[in-house]
């Protein structure tokens, strides 16, 4: 769908006389962060420390899995300011009686640029949603596309929780959301919201505690904490190993789990991470993150991108 978009809208802009343009915008990796340890508070235990949550249990009764997907291409040039168009996505896939079923899904294609070079796109770019970047300096194509890579990430954010709260409207079951539960002071907030982060771009430990972090064992789960994140909602967290890491990579089957503060007890932590164990997908996922993802998760994105 969206290179069909694309491919609509270079015709019409070079139409109009501004410069089109073929090259992937690399944007679609979406929510970059500069690595960095971001101290957090112990809320459990005097140090760091691994705990062994049991055996994986199923999830009892329903539970639904909340993802989003973001892609992106530079269709065209208005002199050196970029224009981009992005199509980003949302859904909540909820599971009854083992079989996964899409619940709330919403889709948008947006256009991104300088507002003089979206108003000179014009038509064009009829029928997206337009979004203007800064106009602050002056134009310069890779500062601009890096503005519009976050404007994708913040419109693609909030269409996931858009999605989130129609199904919240309409259930109260386990909601795993893939990423931070922080965005949002809903989510933050949701006895029944599960946050799973599989990126360690910000480190909650340095030094013994880190390389403890670090080694959890498999089946294990870390003392909770408080995070210290630029996050707009507080959230409690902990590690948790899905997979054996030795002879692999420190951050193999490790995610960050992260609840409302008031599921931060030892035995709600252990419970929930004990539902996260019975869904870890399974090592025949083609998927090179397999060992941090779940398959609901899983199930989400291929839904997704199926209807790209």
């Amino acid at each position: 769908m969206l290179s069909i978009h694309a491919d609509r809208i270079r015709k019409s802009l070079k139409r109009a006389g501004l410069i089109a343009a073929t090259s992937p915008a690399d944007l679609s990796r979406g929510r970059a962060e500069e690595a960095s340890i971001q101290p957090a508070e112990l809320i459990e235990d005097a140090e760091l420390a691994w705990h062994e949550v049991g055996a994986a249990e199923r999830w009892p009764g329903p539970v639904a899995f909340l993802d989003g997907t973001q892609r992106s291409e530079v269709v065209g040039y208005c002199g050196a300011a970029p224009i981009v168009i992005a199509e980003i996505a949302a859904a909540v896939r909820e599971r009854l009686d083992r079989t996964l079923a899409t619940a709330v899904s919403e889709r948008r294609t947006i256009a991104l640029g300088r507002p003089a070079a979206l108003a000179q796109a014009g038509d064009a770019l009829a029928g997206l949603d337009l979004i203007p970047t800064s106009e602050d300096e002056s134009p310069h194509p890779a500062r601009d596309l890096n503005c519009a890579g976050r404007a994708i990430d913040r419109a693609r954010g909030a269409l996931e929780l858009a999605v989130g709260a129609k199904y919240r409207a309409r259930s109260d079951a386990w909601l795993v959301v893939d990423g931070s539960l922080g965005e949002s002071p809903a989510w933050a907030g949701d006895s029944h919201a599960v946050g799973v982060v599989k990126s360690h771009t910000t480190l909650p430990f340095d030094g013994a505690a880190l390389e403890r972090y670090l080694t959890l064992p498999a089946g294990s789960r870390s003392s909770l904490f408080a995070p210290a994140s630029r996050s707009v909602a507080p959230v409690r967290a902990w590690a948790l190993r899905l997979w054996p890491w030795e002879g692999k990579d420190l951050f193999h089957g490790l995610i960050r789990v992260e609840v409302a503060p008031a599921n931060a007890t030892p035995e709600a932590a252990d419970r929930i991470s004990r539902w996260l164990l019975a869904e870890r997908a399974p090592l025949s996922t083609p998927d090179p993150r397999w060992d941090r993802l779940l398959y609901g998760i899983h199930s989400v994105e291929e839904y997704l991108r199926a209807g790209a």
